[in-house]
Parts: C-alpha cells; sequence; structure tokens
C-alpha cells in the first residue's frame, strides 16, 4: 500500500489507520506550511485539472508545474511549492488529491474505494493548522470535494490490467528474465534525467497532446482513457509500455505489482 503524499511526515498518533466513519477533522489556518518540502505525486487528472483550472493546457501545465514528465508537482530552490501565491495555493480549484486529502494519506489495497484506509499525518514543523473529531473522515473528503478525483484515479486504474496484457504480448519471458525487465521499467519510468523519449508516458500526463479536450472534465477523462487504451493496443516496444505502466500505476498511488502489472 502507498500514499499519495510521498515526502508529508510521519503517521500520527501510532499510526492508526481511519475509515470513512472514523471521527476526524482540520481547521485550515492558511500559514501555507504543508505547501512545504514535500513531494506530491500527481495522477493524470491531477495535471488535468489544473490545466483547467488555470485554463491552459495540460501541456503548458506539466512544463509550468511539474517535473518528471507530469508526474510530480515542482517545488522551488527554497522548498515552496510552485503554486503557492503567498500563503495561497493559485491553483487552489485545481488542486491535486494529495493537497486535498492533506493532513490525511491515504492506502488501498484493493481497487475499491470502500476499501480505502486512512492516516492522520504528522502537522508540518510550525503549521497553525488544528486537528479535532468534530466531524468524519467523509465529511472531510466531502468538503474537500474530494470523492470525484478518487472515482476518476480509479477510472485510470482500470488501464493498469491493459499494460500487463498488452506486455504478455510482445515479451518473451522465455528470453527475458521477467524480474530484470520489470527492474529496467521501473527505472527508466522514475529517472529525473537521462530517460529515453516515450510517447505513451508523454500521452498519460498530456491529455490535451492526444486530443482529448472536451467540455466537461468527466468527458474529458473518458476520453483520454480511451485514447491511451488504443495508444497501448498498438503500441509494439515492450520496454516502453512496461514503463509507461509503472509510471502510470505509481501515479495513481498503486503499486504494479499489486495491479498485475509487474512482478513483485
Amino acid at each position: 500500500m502507498r500514499s499519495l503524499i510521498d515526502g508529508a511526515g510521519g503517521v500520527g498518533e501510532a499510526g492508526l489507520a481511519m475509515e470513512f466513519g472514523s471521527a476526524f477533522s482540520y481547521a485550515c489556518k492558511q500559514c501555507g506550511r504543508c505547501c512545504r518540502d514535500k513531494v506530491i505525486t500527481l495522477s493524470p487528472c491531477d495535471v488535468i485539472r489544473i490545466a483547467r483550472a488555470m485554463r491552459i493546457t495540460t501541456g503548458e501545465a506539466i512544463a509550468r508545474y511539474t517535473i518528471r514528465r507530469g508526474s510530480i508537482l515542482r517545488f522551488d530552490s527554497d522548498g515552496r511549492c510552485i503554486a503557492a501565491e503567498g500563503a495561497r495555493c493559485g491553483i487552489h480549484r485545481g488542486r491535486p488529491l494529495a493537497c486535498r486529502l492533506y493532513p490525511l494519506g491515504i492506502e488501498r489495497a484493493t481497487d475499491k474505494i470502500a476499501d480505502a484506509r486512512f492516516v492522520r499525518l504528522e502537522p508540518a514543523t510550525g503549521s497553525a493548522g488544528v486537528y479535532g473529531e468534530a466531524g468524519t473522515i467523509a465529511d472531510f473528503l466531502a468538503a474537500q470535494e474530494a470523492g470525484p478525483c478518487l472515482e476518476s484515479i480509479d477510472a485510470y486504474a482500470a488501464l493498469l490490467p491493459r499494460f500487463g496484457a498488452r506486455v504478455a504480448q510482445i515479451v518473451d519471458y522465455e528470453r527475458v528474465e521477467p524480474r530484470e525487465f520489470w527492474r529496467v521499467a521501473r527505472r527508466e519510468a522514475l529517472s529525473e534525467t537521462g530517460y529515453d523519449p516515450n510517447p505513451l508516458i508523454d500521452a498519460i500526463f498530456d491529455a490535451d497532446g492526444c486530443g482529448c479536450v472536451r467540455a466537461t472534465l468527466e468527458a474529458t477523462f473518458d476520453a483520454h482513457i480511451a485514447a491511451l487504451a488504443r495508444m497501448i493496443e498498438a503500441n509494439r516496444d515492450a520496454g516502453c509500455v512496461a514503463a509507461a505502466a509503472v509510471m502510470l500505476a505509481v501515479s495513481l498511488g498503486r503499486s504494479p505489482a499489486d495491479m498485475g502489472v509487474a512482478p513483485g
């Protein structure tokens, strides 16, 4: 299981997992401390939401707000989120799921939203935010409009078995050692520099570049997923497909092994 916030600190209060009905509340005081020194993983839907909120293309959003080909939110040299405007978020309407969930981390053992568990993260150093039990996890998620974000991530996760099936079609595991093949794919997917061009990874984060602009977010997601499915089936480069599978899985907070895409 994996949190969508990679660098947000430890789990709070004995690391107890909470469910949707667990007592929880959080009062943000807009101190901006949580917008520093994090590693925020972005999903394809996060990039689309940022682009729509800022009225730019997904390609422009990737260039302006992300690193690692669109998969991580950019922070500047002093550790502050590139989208921060003082103590305010400049992309608040389109903020990523990890930011909506904060100060919670999410862990999932299956692909069902109902099976999600949440952990309370340690406060950022100097944070003025106030934890409490005035509501439930479900109340907090509703206030942050996190539900549609979780649902869209599940929709993209449905592509992972397609990736796995395509790799199985074009890789001869009698001649290629599976673990070494996927080790190389992981390294290639998660490299910050020196990686090979990969049109599938580019397409995962640049929905507009795939011609998937639609009138609504939901329609854009649907068109993008369909376009990616076609690209997966058409691609005959096993390394390219495998690296893209790893990148998509990681961006969704999934493990390729857990989703049946890669050996453990």
